[in-house]
């Protein structure tokens, strides 16, 4: 759901000679290594902490955003917004050391990741930081740049600051798809205050590689959650945070972990129902089919087998209501994604449609929820209610190692059971039923709590 960002701030870096990938040491066993010449010796995890810290010109309402530049942090961007919070972007390696408080969003690849924090020389500033035992949130790959190393294109040298190799899911471990992506569980440790609203609830994931807790780096370990294997879901160790989950794709669970990351006094302003939350949750979906109308405006429409024009005089283009409005309203009510589906994008570039991606934009500025994968339709079954086509869904479903969303046909709660105990699906979506309040989102989640399938409550 998220638009693409602008490109990377940090072209007034210097440039360093070091690569990530050919280096025999870690951005932090570099640093340290200098440092023992002049100071003794020095931990290397980070046990004893250094008292040198550059001074700083930010206020309590200021995040430091470090964003290397791989894009898609525009949620993480909302969230914190949305919180009242405002963002200073790292431009310089001195802005890390200058941070009150720093977040580390990282998406995309282990090794190119790396390659621009030692060219520009983050690497060896958030190591500093870090080892002053300064206020910091890494996420999703944030997480994973502060072990040793990683097997991702690699292996790759690590920022060094936690012992362990990030490799991925096995994907033959108990048949697993690969990336996990969805709702999941943790088993949360006594040492994760920013993990005091989370308690058993689901929070949203996607990742292919993870981090296993080992002897070594038990002392990190905050929180661990099961994915055909336990793997670490987040570290802490006194003010430095990271979590492998997006709190930020999270919904109000995930802002309730911001929050408490950016202020340690503050608590939930609402805390979250007690849940139940085990495993991988099954995602129920609302999605959203947006077309322009005869007017040029963008609605929210729905028809059988993608006929969208009212049976009538005017035959006009079904209006269900404005695309942002109703995507508010289904986070409100408990969607876990929200699917957005151009339905004419076929006829022109997708891309190029610019109220379609400003429609993104605004509805990302308030709905914290994680996007999806492949989306599964049946023209034959859409807008019948009868039920997914489930022989199809169970032929994708079992021919790919990626999660599938099945759509098209849903018409009562019993169809979202049916084609997840029937196929492998992911997730099942609908519209219609839900646009109409035909079926609240809530009924098909309880329905399905009935048939004991795990879902985010």
């Amino acid at each position: 759901m998220e638009a693409a960002t602008v490109a990377a701030p940090f072209s007034s870096f210097v440039t360093s000679t070091q690569n990530s990938s050919s280096s025999s040491s870690s951005p932090c066993s570099l640093l340290l290594s200098r440092k023992k010449k002049n100071l003794g010796s020095v931990n290397l995890r980070f046990k004893s902490r250094l008292s040198v810290r550059a001074s700083s010109s930010t206020s309590d309402s200021v995040v430091t955003l470090l964003d290397y530049g791989a894009g898609n942090v525009r949620s993480i961007r909302n969230a914190l917004r949305h919180l009242g919070f405002s963002i200073k972007d790292v431009q310089t390696p001195g802005d890390i050391l200058n941070a009150d408080r720093l977040i580390f969003p990282g998406v995309g690849a282990f090794a190119p990741a790396m390659d621009v924090l030692n060219k520009t020389g983050m690497g060896e500033a958030l190591c500093t930081y870090i080892e002053n035992d300064r206020p910091f949130l890494g996420i999703c790959l944030g997480l994973q740049l502060l072990f040793d190393s990683s097997e991702e294109n690699g292996p790759v040298k690590g920022l060094g600051v936690i012992p362990g190799t990030v490799g991925r899911f096995d994907s033959s471990a108990g048949g697993i798809r690969v990336p996990h992506i969805g709702w999941n569980a943790l088993q949360v440790g006594n040492d994760s205050d920013i993990l005091d609203d989370v308690g058993n609830r689901h929070v949203y994931f996607v990742h292919s590689y993870r981090a296993i807790p080992s002897n070594e780096n038990k002392d990190w370990v905050s929180s661990t959650c099961h994915y055909g294997e336990s793997f670490i879901s987040s570290i802490r160790r006194g003010n430095v945070h990271a979590v492998q989950f997006h709190p930020e794709k999270s919904g109000e669970v995930g802002l309730s972990v911001l929050r408490r990351f950016l202020d340690p006094k503050s608590s939930s302003k609402q805390k979250p129902e007690e849940g139940k939350a085990s495993k991988l949750a099954k995602r129920v979906i609302a999605c959203l089919d947006v077309r322009t109308n005869d007017k040029g405006d963008l609605v929210v429409t729905k028809g059988d087998q993608y006929d969208v024009r009212e049976q009538s005089n005017e035959n006009e283009v079904r209006n269900l209501g404005k695309p942002v409005d109703l995507a508010r309203q289904y986070y409100k009510d408990g969607a876990d994604e929200i699917s957005f589906l151009n339905i004419t994008g076929f006829r022109d570039f997708p891309l190029g449609d610019l109220p379609m991606i400003q429609v993104l934009r605004y509805t990302s500025e308030n709905v914290f929820l994680g996007a999806g994968e492949i989306l599964l339709n049946c023209i034959d079954c859409d807008g019948q209610g009868k039920g997914f086509d489930t022989d199809l869904v169970k032929l994708i479903s079992d021919s790919v190692g990626i999660p599938v969303i099945a759509s098209s046909g849903a018409g009562t709660p019993e169809h979202f059971s049916e084609v997840f105990e029937t196929t492998n699906a992911s997730a099942a979506l609908a519209a219609g039923i839900f646009h109409r309040k035909e079926v609240p989102i809530q009924s098909v989640k309880e329905h399905l709590l009935e048939k004991s399938i795990e879902v985010r409550m």
